[in-house]
């Protein structure tokens, strides 16, 4: 028989007590970050939620004796190592230090001085870009060295190896700066810049898409401090700044990828999966669940995780953090990455939430789709009926983009050559703003213009003419006024070359006009005659477009207002070809002649004489 020996009930209460205080005693705690490590007071969503990272930190009670900041829920999440604080700032809160402390059983453990600041004077209200801009894409790690003494951080794992076409080359935030007279006097008011935040990757860190930390500058770039000073500077030369943002995916060195809060915080698969890169499913209407899954899901690369937007607190972390670089820098601007591939709902979210809070900032959405419909499905105000709105004020036009690699080499017919720009601007009527269209003949990702056109200086100026006349916000890819050549078959590294001169043991500084070339000098002077030329001229800004279909591979189309008309004339042809001006009659009656911006050359509009492989722009008269 089994005999049960009864034991004193207050010794059990006595073992259990220090069972407990035992327990407390080895657990080991920590306390690492809060993200974003600030905010501001004044902002018009009162509600804040804090990412707080620590060893054991949800075992802990964090604690606001200050009722301007107050915590209204506390959520944990799967890994003990996390909480995310649901704050409150009242509407009277003012700037200063607000201390957030962590206890355990009443014994305070941490304290951190969350700071509330002041918010920038007219920043709910700062202007982003239209179609009086024009935009420089400048790729920092390939353009500048400005401070070669941060060309490796003992921090990150990559150091620079300028032989390396796909390694770190150390240009810069120094170097950027020092070149913003460059750009200014090139006529440029915008630069868009491609991703500046901490790439902790062991190699490809230097293009940036690999983000390891959403809230700090990759010191082989410079520092915070030194990107506000960048965008400050901008904005004293009137040029506004876009920030280029990733929130697709991660790279595989952030801090949090050893340490998920759950795990749906990333699309996770058994083995990597990679995506199937067709954007056009999204809203495919017969697209299988399949392929739209493997789209939005399955990664980018091995080094990027897929980040998974439906998790509403790792949603709620990017839209904060957009707001957090808006507000922190002052910047006009957000170009996103791969705008389609992330979950839908949420991004549409973000840009809904950012846009309140600041309600004239530009966002540009990179939707590489190679149909007008499919683009204009992610602009503000869709007009297809699928009933999705994005909130996005901008597009890149990718299907005109597409239309550069062939219409300049190849044999004019009833779709190719310059029929290919003529029948796609035909398609403008499914865009809801085509006005806030950017116009590009190259960027980072693909072939330059000028390997494109087979490095044919005449088809270069015709490319940029178009570029610069058409509707829409031009982008110009740096380097494009020396015409720079690089090939994608090539690799990536060919495309982003180092802009010559950029580094103190280059043979030539292209900056200047002495290391340039004959030809460089060529385009760099016709670059910056159009450029500043355009910068004076509402018509080509707001103005309306009137086009003719083109014939004998010869492009003609009007730029117009009440006060002005600007008449375009791209000729693709190998020969000279002669213009019969009555065809043109209902926007040239009235004028007798035009003069071309590049020679001051006078017209006579009844007969149009041009040159092969020339373009003219005709004010008329």
């Amino acid at each position: 028989m089994l005999r049960v020996k009864l034991v004193n009930p207050l010794f059990l209460f006595c073992l259990l007590i220090l069972f407990s205080v035992a327990d407390l005693m080895s657990q080991d705690f920590g306390f690492d970050r809060v993200e974003p490590p600030f905010w501001w007071v004044g902002m018009k969503n009162e509600d804040l939620q804090l990412l707080v990272y620590g060893k054991n930190i949800s075992l802990t009670e964090p604690r606001i004796s200050d009722g301007a900041m107050t915590i209204q829920r506390v959520i944990k999440a799967d890994s003990p190592h996390y909480l995310f604080l649901d704050i409150k700032i009242s509407l009277d809160a003012a700037p200063g230090l607000y201390p957030i402390v962590f206890y355990k059983d009443d014994k305070q453990l941490f304290e951190y001085d969350f700071e509330l600041k002041m918010r920038r004077s007219g920043s709910a209200l700062r202007k982003g870009i239209d179609q009086s801009d024009v935009i420089y894409l400048l790729f920092p790690d390939r353009f500048v060295n400005g401070n070669p003494n941060n060309d490796s951080h003992p921090e990150m794992l990559e150091k620079a190896d300028k032989s390396n076409p796909d390694g770190r080359h150390g240009g810069d935030l120094a170097g950027m700066i020092n070149k913003l007279d460059y750009i200014e006097n090139l006529g440029f008011t915008a630069i868009w810049h491609n991703p500046l935040l901490e790439n902790n990757q062991e190699r490809y860190s230097y293009h940036g898409y690999a983000i390891s930390n959403f809230y700090r500058i990759d010191p082989r770039f410079g520092n915070n401090d030194d990107y506000l000073l960048f965008v400050k500077l901008s904005h004293e030369k009137g040029i506004k700044v876009i920030m280029d943002m990733i929130f697709n995916h991660c790279g595989s060195g952030h801090w949090w990828m050893n340490d998920l809060p759950w795990d749906d915080w990333i699309n996770q698969h058994e083995s990597f999966t990679r995506s199937n890169f067709r954007a056009g499913t999204v809203f495919d209407p017969y697209a299988s669940d399949w392929d739209r899954d493997l789209f939005q899901k399955g990664w980018f690369d091995t080094n990027m995780p897929d980040l998974n937007q439906s998790n509403p607190y790792l949603m709620n972390y990017l839209i904060q953090n957009s707001i957090w670089w808006v507000e922190y820098a002052g910047i006009d601007g957000i170009r996103m990455d791969t705008y389609p591939y992330p979950d839908k709902d949420g991004m549409a979210l973000w840009a809904e939430r950012l846009m309140g809070e600041y309600p004239n900032l530009s966002v540009i959405a990179e939707a590489w789709l190679t149909e007008p419909a499919q683009v204009a499905t992610w602009q503000r105000g869709d007009k297809s009926g699928i009933g999705y709105e994005s909130s996005v004020s901008h597009v890149f036009d990718f299907p005109l983009y597409e239309a550069f690699r062939f219409a300049f080499n190849e044999e004019a017919g009833w779709s190719t050559g310059m029929v290919r720009f003529y029948n796609l601007l035909s398609q403008d009527f499914v865009y809801p703003n085509p006005g806030n269209i950017v116009v590009f003949a190259d960027n980072h990702d693909g072939s330059r213009i000028f390997t494109k056109v087979n490095e044919n200086l005449n088809s270069l100026k015709l490319a940029m003419i178009l570029v610069l006349t058409t509707r829409g916000v031009p982008q110009i890819y740096y380097g494009t006024e020396i015409m720079m050549a690089g090939d994608e078959t090539k690799g990536h590294g060919d495309v982003r070359k180092p802009f010559p001169g950029g580094w103190s043991t280059d043979v030539r500084n292209a900056f200047t006009k002495e290391g340039r070339t004959h030809e460089e000098n060529e385009i760099f002077d016709f670059m910056h005659l159009l450029i500043n030329w355009r910068k004076n001229k509402l018509v080509v800004h707001f103005g309306e477009l009137r086009h003719f279909i083109p014939e004998n591979d010869v492009y003609i189309y009007f730029r117009y207002n009440e006060t002005e008309k600007i008449m375009i004339l791209l000729n693709n042809n190998q020969s000279e070809q002669l213009i019969d001006g009555r065809r043109f009659a209902e926007l040239t009656d009235g004028f007798s002649k035009g003069v071309n911006i590049f020679d001051g050359k006078e017209f006579l509009l009844d007969k149009i004489k041009i040159p092969s492989k020339t373009g003219l722009i005709l004010e008329l008269r």
